[in-house]
């Protein structure tokens, strides 16, 4: 792993006490900008406070208040005893007014979308799953449990559940779910979705790579065929600093 001190460049000039704006949050804006447009690497170790410092000619209460900005936007994490990172994913904006996949979001923004399985079975369906898939109790669902990937990044968790009778067997899946569903002649017609702001427990920070509670989106939605029937009952959790969901409104 490489520190970004040998390959930033650190612009001091870049802060100026003659500027309206305080030095902490100068400091935060030119390193944003070196994040943002990738002078700074994923992963990279930043300098210590004290380098940081020096070569600005500030603080280090000033070089704190610049990090804690960063980390508070998803930019930098830190690591116990380890030092502070560079946290360069992918950014998405995604349009909550069309019905896609993540692996049509994501191809259609030039990135590489791929999923590592977590688990994936057929089981008795929960309460909850029940309810919204409109099942009887006792009823069999697939279950997709997947983490999602842009470009080698995790970006999300998906927990997905669909009636057996559409998806019997969830090793039919390769690729897109979506996809699956169209070839097997159920395609998604429409969807509600919850969105909800939450901060993440250590078991899903761990697997998208991201600090013990960071903030993220949790997302359920329920996708229906044209003819009004449930077809899946998703459960996903998406990376707060690598996704914007976007609505478009209209006076009426």
């Amino acid at each position: 792993m490489s520190t970004a001190a040998s390959a930033a460049p650190f612009d001091p000039t870049a802060l100026s006490d003659a500027l309206p704006l305080p030095l902490y949050l100068q400091l935060a804006r030119h390193l944003r900008t070196l994040i943002v447009e990738g002078r700074l690497t994923d992963q990279d170790a930043l300098p210590g406070e004290r380098e940081l410092a020096e070569t600005f000619g500030v603080s280090r209460v000033t070089v704190r208040k610049a990090l804690r900005e960063l980390i508070a936007e998803g930019l930098l994490h830190q690591r116990q005893g380890a030092g502070t990172f560079i946290n360069r994913s992918p950014h998405v904006e995604q349009r909550l007014s069309a019905l896609t996949s993540f692996t049509e979001d994501i191809g259609g923004r030039g990135l590489k979308p791929d999923s590592r399985w977590l688990s994936r079975s057929v089981a008795t369906a929960t309460p909850e799953e029940a309810m919204a898939l409109g099942l009887r109790p006792g009823a069999e669902v697939v279950r997709l449990h997947r983490l999602r990937l842009a470009d080698g990044t995790p970006l999300a968790i998906e927990l997905s559940a669909l009636p057996t009778s559409v998806l019997p067997d969830p090793d039919l899946v390769q690729g897109s779910l979506y996809e699956t569903l169209r070839g097997r002649g159920h395609p998604p017609f429409r969807a509600l979705q919850r969105l909800s702001a939450i901060r993440l427990p250590s078991d899903q920070a761990t697997l998208l790579g991201v600090p013990d509670g960071a903030p993220a989106l949790y997302i359920e939605r329920r996708t229906f065929l044209e003819n009004g029937t449930p077809l899946e009952f998703v459960r996903s959790h998406y990376r707060g600093d690598a996704y914007d969901f976007v609505v478009e409104l209209s006076l009426v």
